[in-house]
């Protein structure tokens, strides 16, 4: 893993994403802070960084497909498509809707297909593990073999991930952040 990158990245996370102050999550929980990531994923000097150290936190796992359910995991797949085209390999990204398309092909998952691939579900930060647990269905009753599920950002998905059985691996938890 290229420290000067994951470093950087989290640099970004602290300075850009991190925003102190009592926040209602989308579980509904409540918090003293908030992290939006999509100012890092939506970034442009954030979001190549982010590319690159998913794909290196991730280098263990066997896959040829990324994504996630829309909007948090959009990014971070796009990201993680890019930094692998830099580094010549290919590696095809994926939507997951939140429900069916009611119109034209009706598909809940958008882009190449997933069926008999081995896919990542990607997310920008997860609390509860809702979101990337609702993507691992959706990807499994496509057809795809779910390698693990990673997040940018650990805030408390892990023990929902442990319970579902699927492997979970992120770039940094909140201790990382100075925020545990």
């Amino acid at each position: 893993m290229n420290d000067d990158v994951r470093a950087a990245l989290l640099r970004q996370i602290k300075d850009k994403a991190v925003v102190h102050g009592r926040v209602t999550l989308s579980s509904g929980a409540e918090a003293d802070f908030y992290i939006d990531l999509r100012r890092i994923t939506l970034d442009g000097e954030s979001a190549p960084l982010a590319g690159q150290v998913m794909l290196d936190a991730t280098a263990h796992l066997d896959y040829d497909a990324v994504g996630g359910l829309t909007l948090g995991a959009d990014p971070v797949a796009s990201s993680m498509l890019h930094a692998a085209a830099a580094r010549g390999r290919h590696l095809d990204a994926f939507v997951v809707r939140k429900a069916g398309k009611a119109h034209g092909l009706q598909r809940r998952i958008e882009g190449p297909d997933v069926a008999g691939r081995r896919v990542l579900i990607v997310e920008d930060t997860s609390t509860t593990g809702n979101s990337p647990l609702t993507a691992v269905e959706a990807a499994r009753q496509a057809g795809a073999e779910v390698v693990a599920v990673a997040t940018i950002v650990e805030r408390g998905a892990a023990p929902a991930m442990e319970r579902a059985g699927v492997p979970y691996v992120y770039a940094f938890d909140l201790d990382d952040l100075e925020l545990g």
